[in-house]
C-alpha cells in the first residue's frame, strides 16, 4: 500500500502555509498527504495538496475559569476519540503537527496507536499546544536556532530545519534585490494581516505625509487595509501626492515582497520566513500583547543579524515611522546589506529538512 502522512495544522496562515509547503514536498516524493484541521482550514480546502481534509473537534483554552477548561477538555476528549478512529482507517506512516490546539488531538491520538510523530514549531518561541504535545512526539523540528521554552525536553528529539515555505517563495529567492535608484521609484509594501492592517492604517499614511516632497514623488506604495479603512488610506495619499495600491488582500503577495525596496510589517513566522528566504529588508513591527510574545522574538532574530529593524508599537509613532524612512531611503548601501543579512539567515531548503525528518521517522514505524 502507498505509503502516507497525516498532517494537522490550525487553521491560520501560520500554522497552514509551512504544511501546504511539506505537503507539496511530500507529493514530490510520491508520499500521500491528508491534512486533519479545524473548520477554518475549510477555506484551504480546495488549494491545499491533500488527497483528504478532516475535521477534528477541537478547542482553544481561552481562559483558566473550571467552566471553560472543563469545555476545552471535554473537546479535545471527543477530538481524540476522532482522531483515533480516523488513524486506524487511513493507517498513516507518520502524522505532523503544525501548532494550535486542533493539533492536539490527532498528535495524542498518534501516541496511543504508537505512530510516530513529530511537530514543527514555526516561531522563536514554542507555543503552548505544541509544548503540551513535545513529550509525546518522537521528534521536536524549529525554525530558528535558539527557541525559546524547550527547557526540559530532550535534547536529541530537537531538529533544526526551519521553517518551510511555499515553493513559489523559494523561486522568488533567487531573483537578487535591487537598491533602490535615487532617480527612479521606492516600492514600499506594507500588510499586518488582520491584526496589523487596522494600526498600519492609521500610522503609515500620516508617517509618509510627512516626509520630504523628493521622497514622496518617488514612493510607489502597495498597502492591505481593511475593507472600512480603504477610503481613508486612499485619500490621505492622494493629499499627499503619493502613487498608492491598495486591497484587503493580496493573492500574490510573495511576489510583490520580491519586487520591493522595503517592506512594512508584522512579524508572524511565515512572514520573517518569507522575508528571509526572499532577502528583503523590513520595519517589523510585533503583535503587541501576544500571549508569548512570539512576533517580538521572531523579528529580534532577524533584527540580531541585520536583516531587519524591529521597532515595538508602543515606540513607533508616524514621526519616527517617518524618520526611520527617510533615513533607509537616502542610504540604499543600508538597504542593500540588510537584503543580504536576511537572506543569510534564509532556509529555502527547510521543506527538504523536514521531508527528510517524515521519511527517518516512517523508516521507525
Amino acid at each position: 500500500m502507498q505509503q502516507s502522512v497525516l498532517l494537522t495544522a490550525g487553521g491560520t496562515g501560520g500554522h497552514l502555509f509551512p504544511a501546504f509547503a511539506l505537503a507539496q514536498e511530500l507529493a514530490r516524493r510520491g508520499i500521500d498527504v491528508d491534512l486533519a484541521t479545524d473548520e477554518r482550514g475549510d477555506r484551504f480546502g480546495s488549494d491545499f495538496p491533500a488527497r483528504r481534509i478532516y475535521q477534528i473537534p477541537s478547542a482553544t483554552l481561552a481562559s483558566r475559569s473550571p467552566l471553560a477548561v472543563t469545555k476545552t477538555l471535554t473537546s479535545l476528549s471527543k477530538g481524540v476519540a476522532v482522531a483515533h478512529r480516523l488513524l486506524g482507517r487511513i493507517r498513516p506512516a507518520v502524522v505532523m503537527g503544525f501548532g494550535g490546539y486542533p493539533t492536539f488531538p490527532p498528535l495524542f491520538a498518534a501516541r496511543l496507536r504508537g505512530k510516530p510523530s513529530a511537530i514543527h514549531e514555526a516561531n522563536a518561541v514554542m507555543g503552548r499546544a505544541n509544548k503540551m504535545l513535545a513529550k509525546h512526539v518522537s521528534a521536536i523540528a524549529t525554525s530558528f536556532p535558539e527557541t525559546r521554552r524547550l527547557e526540559g525536553i530532550v535534547e536529541s528529539k530537537i531538529r533544526f530545519t526551519g521553517n518551510p515555505v511555499r515553493q513559489t517563495v523559494v523561486e522568488l529567492g533567487q531573483r537578487a534585490y535591487r537598491a533602490p535608484d535615487p532617480s527612479s521609484h521606492f516600492n514600499l509594501l506594507v500588510f499586518g494581516g488582520s491584526q496589523g492592517a487596522r494600526y498600519f492604517s492609521e500610522t503609515v499614511p500620516p508617517a509618509l505625509g510627512q516626509l520630504p516632497e523628493d521622497i514622496r514623488s518617488h514612493l510607489r506604495v502597495i498597502q492591505q487595509c481593511r475593507e472600512e479603512d480603504l477610503a481613508s488610506v486612499e485619500a490621505a495619499y492622494r493629499l499627499s501626492g503619493i502613487a498608492s495600491e491598495l486591497s484587503t488582500f493580496f493573492s500574490d503577495l510573495p511576489a510583490r515582497i520580491a519586487h520591493s525596496h522595503l517592506v512594512i510589517a508584522r512579524s508572524g513566522a511565515s512572514t520573517v520566513s518569507e522575508l528571509a528566504v526572499l532577502g528583503r529588508p523590513a520595519i517589523l513591527v510585533p503583535l503587541p500583547h501576544a500571549l508569548d510574545n512570539d512576533q517580538l522574538y521572531n523579528a529580534t532574530r532577524l533584527a540580531e543579524v541585520g536583516g531587519a529593524w524591529c521597532i515595538e508599537q508602543v515606540d513607533l509613532d508616524a514621526s519616527r515611522l517617518a524618520h526611520e524612512i527617510q533615513q533607509l531611503f537616502r542610504a540604499p548601501a543600508r538597504l542593500s546589506a540588510a537584503a543580504v543579512a536576511a537572506k543569510e539567515m534564509g532556509k529555502p531548503d527547510a521543506v527538504i529538512s523536514l521531508a527528510d525528518l517524515i521519511e527517518e521517522l516512517a523508516g521507525r514505524g
